[in-house]
């Protein structure tokens, strides 16, 4: 399903705000044109929804309003099952494991990451990035925006993440289960899966669950070595900041971690 927002038409957009008066949100009609009526509605929604609330109709905000349905995945390793991830993540609704679990794990077979020690890595980090196991966008915070400031200007001339000044502060704000951030990292990991310029141009697109499991095990990869280097090593503060730059999530990436270790085989295979 294609990203919703002001100035989309058609029948998706007819499903939307049938789907959001539904829930008592009024669109202000069901006319198949995303206006501003549409846009606030959605917003509403999402607030409600504990949801970035930006207006805008991604894969996480269709998947909370039952836009969509997607398939089941079959998982390319068995040995790691949802009811093992539950008890690594024991504040998370498990359909959201049941979907998303097999795309992550699957993500991590091209690369030649899927052995117990990046499983551990790639699950321990959406943990500790995004509990709620869905791909996600960066919310507004001190740390991002300032007082005052339009949104995510603390970004905007990040040259260490190749930002070029506004408005990429927030174009290329944290998005996907890696939380991917800045002009940069949009480039090469879209680049390394494929995607070419795509993710630069329309970035909404690192929180489609596949692609935004693709981009965390292309992070991963990316940082591969060393990550093994800290984790054999038992240094779990320095894998996290392999990837966070920080120890942001350290308490919960370790926690996943550790459970994990106990539950998932030595030997998995894919």
């Amino acid at each position: 399903m294609p990203v919703l927002q002001q100035g989309s038409s058609g029948p998706e957009v007819i499903d939307l705000q049938q789907k959001l008066l539904a829930r008592g949100f009024d669109p202000g009609g069901s006319d198949g044109v995303f206006g501003p009526g549409t846009a606030a509605a959605v917003a509403a929604f999402q607030r409600s929804a504990k949801l970035t609330p930006d207006g805008v109709v991604g894969p996480q905000t269709a998947a909370a309003l039952g836009l969509v349905v997607p398939p089941p995945v079959a998982s390319l390793i068995p040995a790691v099952t949802a009811a093992m991830v539950c008890q690594m993540f024991p504040n998370t609704p498990k359909p959201n494991i049941d979907q998303n679990l097999p795309v992550v794990l699957n993500a991590l077979v091209a690369p030649q990451m899927a052995n117990k020690q990046m499983i551990l890595m790639a699950l321990g980090t959406i943990r500790a990035e995004t509990e709620s196991f869905l791909p996600i966008s960066e919310g507004q915070s001190t740390f991002n925006t300032s007082p005052g400031g339009h949104p995510f200007d603390k970004y905007d001339f990040r040259t260490d993440l190749g930002n070029q000044g506004p408005p990429d502060g927030e174009k290329f704000k944290g998005r996907g289960f890696v939380q991917l951030t800045g002009r940069t990292n949009y480039l090469v990991h879209g680049n390394a899966i494929g995607l070419g310029s795509q993710l630069i141009d329309n970035p909404d697109l690192a929180n489609e669950p596949t692609i935004a499991a693709q981009l965390l095990a292309s992070f991963l990869k990316s940082h591969e070595q060393s990550i093994a280097k800290a984790l054999g090593a038992g240094d779990l503060a320095t894998a996290r900041s392999l990837v966070n730059g920080g120890s942001n999530g350290l308490d919960r990436f370790k926690d996943a971690y550790n459970i994990g270790k106990s539950l998932i085989p030595d030997s998995v295979s894919a």
